[in-house]
């Protein structure tokens, strides 16, 4: 096993201190980041794909766990930090200098990987709503475990009828199946976040047939994008999506909230039907 200094110690001798525009928050405890990197599975020699890994807390980890990863990071500052843990564990860390949300992570991978990622809390969603939207399917990830503030977490795995059911829940089960796998306090960070956060882990499941993601995506964004409204409100502006709750026999007087995931995708396949 390699040894390797606390993570305290290789922030102190770098010089580093997390960014708040960057969205940074670091994790020091080395039992935790241990817990977080088991969730997936076994990743022994399997490719890993971690998002912002800063000074490598949860890199180590999974490098710990036999995997190869790749860690896609924005901030030239941690560069150094991981270049030692590329020498610490030769032909099992790539590290991509960009940004994230400009690479086609898919083409970067070229096989089947896991992510794994604390995600910086200013682009965690819009991150995993891409991951959820591919067209193709299965898609090239096999399993996404990520943290989140837990309000978001909540509203990924969030049922029917409740608070924080909302675009993010249809997206995330649809074709997923989605679990809340630990929650994180703030405490465990450097610097405590104002908010708590939790781990989500999401893996792929049969999508149902007849539907496009780009038509659900543009069905949740106009059904929840005003929530308080009957769906004859919401939904008016959506060409076919009335006539579509008309065929299935939705009441239209009923509010986004109170849909199930099925019957969004109903919803979605009737209207990618009426458009062939």
């Amino acid at each position: 096993m390699t040894v390797l200094p606390p993570l305290r110690e290789v922030i102190a001798a770098h010089g580093l201190s997390a960014s708040k525009a960057l969205g940074q928050n670091f994790l020091f405890d080395e039992q935790l980041l241990d817990r977080i990197a088991a969730i997936p599975g076994d990743l022994e020699g399997k490719a890993v794909l971690e998002i912002g890994p800063g000074p490598g807390g949860l890199t180590r980890a999974l490098l710990r766990a036999g995997a190869r990863v790749t860690a896609i990071e924005r901030d030239a500052r941690c560069i150094p930090a991981l270049a030692e843990l590329q020498e610490a564990f030769p032909g099992k860390l790539r590290v991509v200098e960009d940004d994230a949300l400009a690479i086609d992570h898919a083409a970067l991978m070229g096989e089947p990987f896991a992510v794994v990622a604390n995600l910086p809390y200013n682009i965690g969603t819009l991150l995993f709503t891409r991951w959820l939207s591919t067209g193709a399917w299965p898609p090239a990830w096999t399993s996404l475990t990520l943290m989140f503030q837990q309000e978001v977490a909540r509203r990924i795995v969030a049922s029917p009828g409740s608070a924080e059911y909302g675009r993010l829940s249809v997206l995330a089960q649809w074709r997923s199946r989605a679990k809340l796998a630990m929650k994180v306090h703030r405490s465990a960070f450097t610097p405590p976040p104002k908010v708590m956060s939790a781990i989500v882990h999401v893996t792929p499941d049969a999508a149902p047939e007849g539907v496009r993601a780009a038509t659900l995506e543009r069905l949740t964004e106009a059904a929840f994008g005003q929530r308080r409204k009957m769906l004859r409100q919401s939904l008016k502006g959506l060409e076919g999506a009335l006539d579509a709750l008309a065929v299935l026999g939705i009441d239209p007087t009923l509010r986004a909230e109170t849909l199930s995931v099925e019957q969004f995708v109903g919803i979605a396949r009737t209207l990618d039907q009426n458009t062939r």
